[in-house]
């Protein structure tokens, strides 16, 4: 059953109750309520029949004394009780006629009098009591010669009831006609409700139609630009805009991963054209030394096998670089404090105790930053390379200030055309590329700069060189306690 259709008849199965109890409800109150006025009218027939001044005729009151009187008493009519006058005259009822009827009755149950001879009223243990002196006056009902009737009891005098009876035919009529009525309306408003059930539920899952299509499409064409605009804010429309929200993050992480996987692909081949070279020219010369070794003197031997060890340390010097990139894409586990400044000092010492016969100026105030050691020291020095490499003979000045690293080198400067790229992989501008390396230095400062929240960037300097500038917005000055215990720990390195 398609839920269109389970709402349409929840929908019609509510209404429905609500119409049914609602004519049930009227029709118990309509019952109780005529029955409560038949039975005023029966009260104030015998409270007339009992207190009646002489508004109705004196031997009709005198005749009504008499049946009333206990017996061994003096009677006011001479008529014996069995023929005695009907004090309140009356007939058979007719259609659309309410008529009462009256029985007097005696302590052993007898039937003492009654209005009409052709009706008797029924007599039961109660009305009984109720001659007896015990038990109060009550109401009944009762089927009597075919007519339904209402019958009051009541203790009148000495040992005897009175009983008035009045005819519900009028009553029952109404009632009939009015279950008759409610009857149509029940069945019109159950009809009516199927009908507004099913234009409702129509209505209320038009959202979810559409939610419906738009998930078809997405599985059917993979297409995820579609969105569903939501209406309203109830939990249909908030349940739009999840879905509109789900979209958008499979939009992004399928944007995502095709980038990514167009930058392994783009890696995988620039690796693949930097390998080529250095493999294929060590190839070619120990083919060289295999071949011609008897015919090769021993200085081109040293210079052929010179050469193949500087193509190796190059192979060496692009998988530790590839390496590096392939680990910087991992979760940052081994994070920690770290002194910015003193790493720092400790890449200049390195550098200048290599020899390159550069003048390094470090100017760095006490920092501290969160992050993985190893990486911040890969960064910083092929920063420092990158200067001592290009700027040959003049010093290289290095700061630490605010936040930002800043590596200057006077050397000949990065064309202008050219900066936009440097920390690109594998690229290599027009002065690069008859030097040694991979083209990966600066591409691993990018990423570990990116990695901290940062950013780099390379401009022209005043009066030539580069300036490099790297920003860690999690750098902060270093206390005088944590000053301590990083200068303690890198003594101890």
């Amino acid at each position: 059953m398609s839920f269109r259709r389970r709402v349409a008849l929840a929908s019609a199965a509510a209404v429905a109750v609500a119409v049914v109890l609602a004519s049930a409800l009227t029709y118990l109150l309509s019952a109780r309520q005529l029955h409560r006025q038949v039975d005023q009218q029966v009260l104030s027939r015998a409270d007339n029949l009992r207190l009646a001044p002489t508004s109705a005729s004196v031997l009709a009151r005198q005749q009504l004394e008499n049946l009333l009187t206990p017996p061994g008493k003096a009677r006011t009519s001479s008529k014996p009780a069995g023929s005695a006058q009907n004090p309140i005259p009356n007939s058979s009822p007719r259609p659309n006629q309410v008529r009462g009827y009256q029985q007097l009755i005696g302590a052993n149950g007898n039937v003492i009098f009654r209005s009409t001879p052709s009706i008797t009223l029924p007599v039961d243990a109660r009305t009984r009591a109720l001659a007896g002196g015990t038990g109060v006056r009550f109401f009944s009902d009762a089927n009597v010669g075919g007519i339904h009737m209402r019958i009051l009891a009541e203790h009148v005098s000495g040992d005897r009831v009175l009983q008035v009876a009045q005819p519900l035919t009028e009553v029952d009529s109404l009632l009939r006609n009015l279950r008759l009525i409610l009857g149509v309306l029940d069945v019109a408003g159950i009809a009516l409700a199927a009908l507004l059930g099913t234009l409702v539920a129509g209505e209320a899952v038009r959202p979810l139609r559409r939610l419906t299509e738009a998930t078809e499409h997405v599985a059917l064409t993979q297409d995820l630009s579609g969105r569903i605009e939501p209406v309203g804010d109830d939990e249909i429309g908030r349940l739009a805009g999840s879905f509109n929200s789900m979209l958008d993050a499979l939009e992004e992480s399928t944007g995502a991963l095709a980038t990514s996987v167009h930058a392994q692909r783009q890696l995988v081949a620039d690796a693949s054209h930097e390998l080529r070279t250095p493999i294929t020219s060590v190839r070619t010369n120990i083919e060289i030394l295999q071949q011609r070794a008897a015919d090769i003197s021993p200085a081109e031997q040293h210079q052929l096998l010179g050469d193949v060890v500087e193509q190796i340390e190059e192979l060496t010097l692009l998988m530790n670089d590839l390496i590096d990139l392939a680990r910087g894409e991992e979760p940052r586990v081994s994070e920690e404090d770290v002194r910015l400044d003193v790493l720092v000092a400790e890449v200049a010492e390195r550098a200048d105790r290599r020899g390159a016969g550069i003048k390094i100026e470090v100017h760095a105030e006490p920092t501290l930053v969160r992050g993985v050691p190893k990486r911040l020291e890969r960064a910083v020095s092929n920063l420092l390379d990158n200067a001592l490499k290009y700027g040959p003979g003049e010093p290289v000045e290095i700061r630490l200030s605010g936040g930002e690293l800043t590596v200057r080198d006077h050397g000949p400067g990065i064309a202008a055309d050219e900066l936009p790229y440097i920390f690109d992989r594998f690229y290599r501008g027009a002065h690069a590329r008859g030097r040694p390396g991979s083209g990966l230095g600066l591409a691993i400062v990018r990423q570990v700069a990116k990695q901290q929240g940062g950013s780099i960037s390379a401009e022209s300097a005043p009066g030539g060189g580069t300036i490099m500038r790297m920003r860690l917005p999690g750098a902060e000055p270093a206390e005088p306690d944590t000053l301590a215990a990083q200068s303690s720990r890198a003594a101890a390195l």
